[in-house]
């Protein structure tokens, strides 16, 4: 998945993130195409707050996702187009992956100047 073009926009917290790291496979068969289709929907989801994204040359990956509640996890990853992709990255793309799920209570950083 190609990096966003800026930081998440994300309110002020409590708020929650899926974490996803991932190591890909060598198999790009249908990856990229996926990828920008599962961004462009997770965007369209009630309590989606943005994502963040990036991947080495050595395949290992994380994107960070922000969601306003548990129940809108819930509801991404039950979502339909969302299984097909889980289960395409489980059989061909991913040689390991980790989901983490957290409730931020806390943010802060340093603004661009």
């Amino acid at each position: 998945m190609s990096a966003p073009a800026a930081f998440a926009q994300t309110p002020a917290p409590p708020y929650f993130v899926v974490i996803f790291s991932s190591r890909r496979t060598a198999d790009e068969g249908g990856y990229a195409a996926m990828a920008e289709r599962m961004a462009a929907l997770a965007t369209r989801q009630p309590g989606f707050l943005g994502m963040e994204s990036a991947r080495g040359a050595d395949g290992f990956g994380i994107t960070v996702s922000y969601w306003s509640s548990p129940e809108a996890i819930a509801a991404w990853k039950a979502h339909a187009e969302h299984l097909v992709a889980q289960e395409k990255g489980q059989r061909a793309w991913y040689e390991h992956y980790e989901i983490r799920v957290a409730r931020v209570e806390r943010a802060y950083g340093r603004p661009a100047a």
